[in-house]
């Protein structure tokens, strides 16, 4: 049985809702890339992921991110949650996707953070995407390149790899998957990563950050060919919090589209269908 509303819900503009500032101002920036509305479904899941971010204590340690889905046009993808805008090499509108993101060519296409590795203390900074479909080559989905002090996410072998603040100690760990994966530094001697729901802690130790700008979609080697729909940069976090966040940000943003319906006003089996999609890898798309 559907329940009424609730959570975060109150009037706007549009005749939907959403209550947190920083929402409010990202929404209608996207809107007004879009030159349309949104649904209310997809208004509620950005707001309920910023209040839920701020409500955890890892939203202030978001300096560069995109949510590179929800919007109604690729314009609108690139609107930035928060931080600089990225800029744009070579994706056109047919690589986008609302409810799965932004695909990569393993060729030309890649976006510049325009945040560079530098911006965040030596010993405080994490790197994350979100891959909404099983990935597809071997590269580095993020980073900034391969010298001491550089900084990347991506592929090393068949295994989840990263450098943090490090050229020299490419840590392997996780079989590569769909979904969140990044990593986080928070000392110097340390970092965490993340992937297929396991969090795992590395030794190795930092080198100061090298000034070098951190691309999406690949990072100091040929662009990937996989499709995102989510990136963070900034100080460090608990990558396990923000993992939840996003997948569900996700889930909840393709549910209102498919449907038309607000994933948050609904009970506890609609919830569950939602985070069946993405517990099974699937894409509810």
């Amino acid at each position: 049985m559907m329940k009424m509303l609730r959570g975060n819900h109150f009037p706007f503009a549009n005749g939907y809702s959403f209550g947190d500032p920083d929402a409010k101002s990202y929404i209608a920036a996207v809107e007004a890339a879009d030159g349309q509305a949104l649904e209310s479904g997809v208004v509620t899941a950005i707001n309920d992921f910023v209040v839920g971010c701020k409500a955890d204590g890892i939203w202030n340690a978001i300096k560069a991110s995109c949510i590179l889905a929800g919007a109604r046009t690729l314009g609108g993808a690139l609107v930035p949650l928060t931080g600089a805008a990225p800029t744009n090499f070579n994706f056109v509108s047919g690589d986008y996707n609302r409810k799965t993101g932004l695909k990569g060519d393993g060729s030309t296409k890649y976006l510049d953070s325009n945040r560079n590795n530098n911006a965040d203390p030596r010993d405080s900074q994490h790197l994350c995407v979100f891959a909404s479909e099983a990935l597809s080559d071997i590269s580095r989905y993020m980073g900034s390149g391969s010298n001491a002090g550089s900084s990347t996410v991506g592929l090393s072998g068949s295994n989840f790899g990263f450098r943090s603040r490090n050229a020299s100690n490419f840590d392997t760990g996780a079989l590569m998957a769909n979904g969140f994966l990044g990593k986080s530094r928070a000392d110097g001697a340390t970092v965490t990563s993340r992937i297929s729901l396991t969090t795992r802690t590395h030794n190795q130790t930092s080198n100061s950050p090298a000034s070098e700008t951190i691309e999406v979609f690949r990072g100091a080697v040929a662009p990937t060919a996989s499709r995102f729909s989510f990136y963070s940069i900034g100080e460090s976090l608990d990558l396990a919090l923000l993992d939840t966040r996003v997948t569900r940000l996700m889930a909840e943003m393709q549910f209102a589209i498919n449907t038309g319906l607000n994933a948050s006003s609904y009970d506890i089996d609609t919830l569950n269908y939602v985070n069946r999609g993405y517990a099974a890898g699937g894409s509810l798309a």
